[in-house]
């Protein structure tokens, strides 16, 4: 097992938290009255309370962007670049981003506000709600590399949300082929829409098919099944089970954070 998650995250099983932006400059809920600076303020004060509540590390998402681009405007990055750089003070552990769904985008992000990792589809060809997929993971490596951006861990989700494969291959399949090609940081296994399950048995196999690389459940982790998640998956990444009652859009709430950091931490037996 790469011992990347331990130096950068001081664990061996983190639990990335999900900083939800809300919508942005060019998306159609952005809200033109309040501006960057309310989106700024409202993710502050997220940051803080999942800080507070203990978790290992932070990524920072344009979840409200809906309906999602693959190929984002430069607005986009643009306002999350300076979202971010306005929040660095205040951030006191790893972070990471997610530009939904550009993987490009998310490098360019992730160089220019010194994040430490970036989760996105990568590789693969899915037909999705937002049209057809076709990544090319050679490309966009070689453009981590161009911009600088070497350092960077690259979690693979290779079960995108809102998306099928094309062709006609199971999750071991494309688990194996993707670690073989493409030498992910991590792979990302992901229930149907955020804060929907993965299921165990696909956690399951996809660890057994890749032993040596790290794998996340992405989607729909709770206190419920975190202790069952964790028996499998290397960690998870988590954003609507920290909110007010469970709700995406909510505002975090941070005595959920703690609850959900007490179990994760029981079954790390940190």
């Amino acid at each position: 097992m790469s011992s990347w998650l331990q130096e950068l995250f001081n664990t061996s099983k983190p639990i990335i938290a999900m900083c939800h932006l809300r919508a942005l400059p060019g998306d159609p809920a952005y809200d033109h009255q309040r501006g960057l600076d309310f989106i700024v303020s409202s993710a502050r004060k997220d940051l803080l309370a999942l800080q507070e509540g203990g978790v290992d590390a932070i990524m920072f998402s344009n979840e409200a962007s809906l309906p999602y681009l693959t190929q984002v405007a430069p607005i986009t990055i643009a306002c999350m670049s300076r979202v971010i750089a306005e929040l660095r003070p205040d951030i006191d552990r790893p972070f990471g981003v997610n530009v939904l769904w550009d993987p490009r985008a998310s490098i360019d992000v992730a160089v220019a506000t010194g994040a430490s990792f970036v989760r996105e589809v990568f590789s693969g060809v899915y037909a999705s709600d937002f049209g057809l997929w076709n990544l090319n993971c050679g490309e966009i490596v070689r453009h981590q590399h161009a911009v600088g951006g070497a350092h960077i861990k690259l979690l693979y989700n290779i079960v995108p949300e809102s998306a099928v494969y094309l062709a006609a291959r199971n999750v071991v399949d494309i688990a194996v082929s993707t670690v073989f090609v493409a030498q992910p940081a991590a792979l990302c296994v992901s229930g149907l829409t955020a804060g929907a399950e993965a299921s165990a048995e696909t956690l399951q196999l996809v660890k057994d098919a890749v032993p040596g690389t790290p794998v996340f459940a992405n989607t729909g982790v709770h206190s419920g099944n975190l202790a069952e998640t964790l028996s499998i998956a290397d960690g998870t990444v988590t954003g609507t089970a920290f909110k007010r009652d469970g709700h995406i859009w909510n505002e975090v709430d941070v005595q959920r954070v703690r609850d959900f950091m007490c179990i994760a931490r029981a079954c790390r037996g940190d």
